[in-house]
């Protein structure tokens, strides 16, 4: 997997199958995104795209980013990624000056002029642009007179309830760690730096990491 972060460097792709999101936690309904890209990349015989953005675009528009937990790093997002099989990802950096994009231009000066693509593949809510304007009637619209594709994947759910990266941050926060589990495809973790302690636990038989 090829690793960009400056798009004013991107090599010209061959016949671009892209997705674009959060990916926050990349669980189970964000892997069938990715697995119908890749496939349809091989189909068509061109590369797999999956762009993302850093920050996550809530801490730039929320008015108390201080408040937002993610599930996963850029960096655990990027290793999470690797064996799934993406030819090429994209991290785009996001700023108010992107949030600001019209739809059209999103489209536009955004994602054709950039990715060139042959077909684009969004989950079932995708929304893009200021405000959230874009959908996929939009992309479906611009694909005609760009000759590119748009393939909506299905609401994935998992005891009749949709899957989303918020779900999973509402169980962890809950303390229910199984249900997060479920909807990941994975057992949770997260990293963090071991620091030395007051090393109390060495002398009752019982040495921990702090």
């Amino acid at each position: 997997m090829q690793v960009h972060t400056n798009l004013a460097l991107l090599p010209k792709f061959n016949n671009a199958v892209i997705t674009t999101g959060t990916f926050d936690g990349i669980h189970i309904a964000h892997q069938e995104i990715i697995h119908r890209v890749i496939m349809c990349a091989k189909e068509l015989k061109g590369e797999s795209v999956l762009i993302t953005f850093h920050p996550h675009p809530q801490f730039i528009l929320n008015d108390k980013p201080g408040t937002i937990q993610l599930i996963s790093t850029l960096t655990e997002k990027i290793e999470l990624l690797k064996p799934l099989g993406i030819d090429h990802l994209v991290i785009v950096p996001f700023s108010h000056e992107f949030a600001k994009l019209t739809a059209h231009d999103y489209i536009l000066n955004f994602l054709v002029h950039y990715f060139h693509p042959i077909a684009i593949i969004i989950g079932y809510n995708h929304r893009f642009g200021f405000q959230r304007l874009g959908d996929v009637l939009l992309l479906r619209e611009y694909g005609i007179t760009n000759h590119f594709s748009v393939i909506e994947i299905e609401k994935q759910l998992e005891d009749q309830i949709a899957i989303s990266s918020t779900r999973i941050r509402n169980a962890l926060l809950s303390g229910h760690p199984e249900e997060a589990c479920s909807l990941l495809g994975r057992n949770y973790s997260f990293k963090g730096k071991v620091i030395t302690g007051r090393q109390l636990g060495r002398t009752i038989g019982f040495p921990t990491a702090n």
